[in-house]
């Protein structure tokens, strides 16, 4: 019995060093690692490499709000301006009454194109070549009002394309550094790696959040600004019928009714 409680002794002896060791160790590694898991905490413990991604997505975010904002006014403006000039094209029987009811817009500049045209034209005989020229002005303005109003969106377009691939450059990155610091602390504690790798996918879930609305977007103003052009390539099929009635008629009129009454 004296033996036994002697070796039991010696064997309590000899581990109490490592389990003070141990305890020791589990109390170090408690009290180091962050116990503020939120986004917010997440954000302040990460490496400067891994915030830089993160506030990049963060602005690109802004970004997108922005520019939906600020382009869903513009398009609802201009479709709304638009529709209005093709109801008064439509009543118009001459370009002198659209030049009188049309409101000031996309279709205005469109009319404005064609009467500086016709002014343009010295041989009035020749009426297929004045019509020819005039609808090579018309494409060319409407082309151009087509790009004003599509000014923007190539932005949430490259958003969307690079978000998921910014942030996984960030979740990459903050994952190595937490693979060097297992290495440095020389332990596979699941406690110790889980907080670095939380704050690594963090950069991916902010790129996913920047880019998804960016790509759904885009693709409504996609859908907007195409139907915004087809209203556009209607006023203009409106203009030219007008001038081409005019032009046979032998009435033109070359500048807006309210000017010609100021001079």
């Amino acid at each position: 019995m004296n033996r036994i409680g002697g070796a039991l002794s010696c064997s309590l002896a000899a581990t109490a060093p490592g389990f003070a060791q141990d305890g020791l160790g589990a109390t170090i590694g408690t009290v180091a690692l962050p116990r503020d898991l939120s986004p917010w905490g997440m954000f302040m413990q990460a490496d400067i490499i891994v915030k830089a991604v993160m506030i990049g997505l963060a602005f690109a975010t802004v970004v997108t709000c922005t520019v939906w904002l600020s382009k869903t006014i513009e398009l609802f403006s201009a479709r709304s301006n638009a529709r209005r000039a093709l109801r008064e094209l439509a009543a118009a029987k001459s370009v002198e009454d659209a030049l009188r009811t049309v409101p000031q817009g996309p279709l205005a500049r469109l009319l404005d194109g064609a009467v500086v045209e016709l002014k343009l034209s010295t041989d009035r005989m020749d009426k297929e070549g004045i019509k020819a020229r005039i609808s090579s002005r018309l494409q060319q303005i409407e082309a151009a009002a087509g790009r004003r109003i599509a000014f923007g969106t190539g932005v949430l377009a490259t958003i969307g394309a690079t978000g998921p691939f910014v942030g996984l450059f960030g979740t990459v990155w903050g994952i190595m550094n937490s693979f060097i610091g297992i290495s440095k602390s020389q332990t596979t504690n699941l406690a110790v790696v889980a907080p670095g790798i939380a704050e690594a996918l963090l950069a991916t879930a902010l790129g996913l959040v920047a880019a998804i609305p960016a790509v759904v977007i885009y693709n409504l103003f996609a859908r907007q600004i195409a139907a915004y052009r087809a209203l556009l390539g209607d006023g203009v099929s409106e203009i030219a019928r007008l001038v081409s009635r005019d032009l046979d008629s032998g009435v033109i009129v070359l500048r807006r009714p309210h000017l010609a009454a100021a001079e």
